[in-house]
């Protein structure tokens, strides 16, 4: 077995608690492509507004970086693995809320988005702590990389899976049917959770002295902007493009067929990019990513068909992978190497998740603007043209972050601590 094990993933050495992460991922991932894609569509089926779609996603993305500054404080008081079980749990309310409402859904937004963001701001930093403890710079590409495979994995056939049960049952079975089923997946992912190493928790929260250490620390200050920018595109682009899929087509099947082919696409290219990209390349990788990125949108913001959402889905699959893998371990380092980051990992995350979730949060309030004095067909892709560029930016920020060589700066190996704290979000749209 470990001999298999080794031709699949090369020469790394990977411990007990790094598969078991991995694994946590991999239901969290199967259990969300199975049912949040759908959710959007389900309430604009209700409605048929994009302004409903867009307050909805707006309460996520605030009561996700409030809820990491909770979850970061009681990461420091009480267990990471704790904090896990409660964005698990939050994320099962979510769906079950969804599922008892029924059609009265879209009456509640603004609860269901708030759900949501509680859920994924527990659940992220917990599993982001976790993962700054338990990879090594040696296993940090290995890790992103190998995580983004199984969510390609999870993103094949949780939406295909999904769409093609919602048209085949009757009504609201197949809803009812996809969000049972992630809901087990959810209780699958707690009850592994618990043979994870529990680890000591203690210190104080500092949030504020690490987000004024952004203008001490020129690599850290670079990091954080650069999300913002990565959630700029992130904010609107998450669910637009699957309700255009749906508007083009009337079909929740033609959503999960994008779904297969987009994942599929990526589950390659995520093999390929955790094989191929050393540290020496991350920033040529993070620089071409972006530029196919945004060249990708010329697909589809001019003239709107499924086979041109099928091309983009495509190209997009393959560059996210060359751009998130080594940049997520480049964060990673960056934070590794800041000041007092073995004891403030945890808050250097939870500034991090504010800056991305700022930039979403940016994006959707100049979606609702845009909408709201022109006309949709005009304004939104006037819109993606402009944050659209946002993994594009990341490149400007991130090209000058170098680090010392001097002996004296340590670069931490979370997963070697003992009584560590931990410290740290993810997407392709």
């Amino acid at each position: 077995m470990h001999d298999v094990l080794k031709k699949v993933i090369g020469d790394i050495e990977v411990s007990k608690d790094l598969i078991l992460l991995l694994v946590i991922g991999g239901l969290y991932a199967l259990g969300i492509a199975l049912s949040n894609t759908f959710v959007n569509v389900y309430l604009w089926k209700q409605s048929g507004e994009f302004l409903d779609l867009a307050l909805y996603n707006l309460t996520s993305v605030i009561m996700q970086p409030l809820t990491f500054i909770l979850a970061g404080r009681w990461a420091k008081k009480i267990d990471r693995v704790i904090v896990l079980r409660l964005g698990v749990i939050f994320l099962s309310i979510f769906f079950s809320t969804v599922l008892m409402l029924g059609e009265k859904a879209n009456q509640f937004l603004i609860l269901l988005g708030g759900l949501l963001g509680i859920g994924f701001g527990f659940y992220w930093l917990a599993f982001n702590v976790l993962t700054f403890e338990i990879t090594e710079p040696e296993t940090r590409d290995f890790f992103n990389g190998f995580l983004g495979l199984l969510t390609s994995f999870a993103g094949m056939i949780g939406p295909i899976l999904s769409g093609f049960l919602i048209t085949k049952m009757e009504k609201m079975t197949g809803y009812t049917v996809i969000f049972a089923l992630s809901l087990g997946l959810f209780i699958l992912a707690v009850i592994i959770s618990f043979m994870l190493k529990r680890r000591a928790a203690k210190g104080g929260f500092h949030f504020r002295a690490v987000l004024k250490e952004r203008k001490h620390n020129k690599n850290w200050g670079r990091i954080i902007h650069a999300h913002f920018f990565q959630g700029l595109r992130e904010g609107t682009f998450a669910f637009v493009i699957v309700v255009w899929v749906y508007v083009t087509t009337k079909s929740e099947l033609a959503i999960g067929t994008y779904g297969l082919v987009a994942s599929a696409t990526s589950f390659v290219a995520y093999y390929l990019a955790t094989r191929l990209i050393k540290p020496s390349f991350r920033k040529k990788s993070i620089l071409i990513g972006g530029l196919v990125l945004y060249a990708a949108l010329f697909l589809i913001v001019f003239k709107l068909t499924f086979p041109r959402l099928i091309m983009y889905g495509i190209v997009i699959s393959i560059a996210y992978p060359f751009l998130l893998v080594p940049y997520v371990s480049l964060t990673y380092d960056v934070i590794g190497k800041a000041k007092g980051a073995k004891d403030m990992r945890v808050e250097y995350i939870v500034v991090r998740e504010l800056f991305l979730n700022l930039g979403r949060i940016t994006s959707i309030c100049l979606f609702i603007l845009t909408i709201s004095v022109l006309p949709e067909k005009k304004g939104i892709p006037l819109l993606f043209l402009i944050v659209g560029a946002g993994h594009t930016v990341i490149y400007w920020f991130i090209r000058n972050i170098r680090f010392p060589a001097k002996k004296h700066v340590p670069s931490y190996m979370f997963a070697r601590q003992k009584n560590g704290e931990g410290g740290p979000g993810n997407s392709t749209v």
